[in-house]
């Protein structure tokens, strides 16, 4: 029984090293950094096929994982119109009472989070399935 607590706990501490390192990228604080960071991979998750969505989604951290898949509805996605537009709507929407000042670079910021924590395997396939515009937010090595 000690050993899942422990990697309960850890789990825990890793997600929020996640919402820390966001929070300390953009300076703001970690209710907002969870709520960028939520929003992006929502967004994110529902951008790309089905298969290029779980191989990002296995590389996760288990409740990072968690909240990928939070509210997925797999019968709504992926999306096909994947414009760079309506990909940063789409997290402005989660900030509606709050509006993010420069959402291009909040994004980067996520984009950057994950270049950190994924492998450049898997990012580089990303990166690679999305169209030009928006992979310009997403910060190449």
């Amino acid at each position: 029984m000690g050993t899942s607590i422990a990697g309960f706990t850890q789990a825990s501490q890793q997600a929020q090293q996640w919402v820390n390192e966001l929070a300390e990228d953009l300076n703001c604080n970690d209710r907002h950094a969870y709520h960028l960071l939520r929003a992006v991979l929502h967004a994110l998750r529902d951008w790309l096929s089905p298969e290029e969505m779980t191989d990002l989604a296995a590389q996760l951290p288990v409740l990072i994982r968690g909240i990928y898949f939070e509210g997925w509805k797999p019968a709504e996605t992926p999306v096909w119109q994947r414009h760079k537009d309506d990909f940063v709507a789409r997290i402005q929407d989660a900030f509606s009472g709050d509006p993010l000042n420069d959402p291009d670079m909040a994004i980067a910021a996520v984009f950057r989070l994950l270049d950190r924590h994924v492998s450049h395997g898997e990012i580089v396939q990303v990166r690679n399935s999305m169209k030009k515009a928006l992979r310009e937010l997403w910060p190449a090595d």
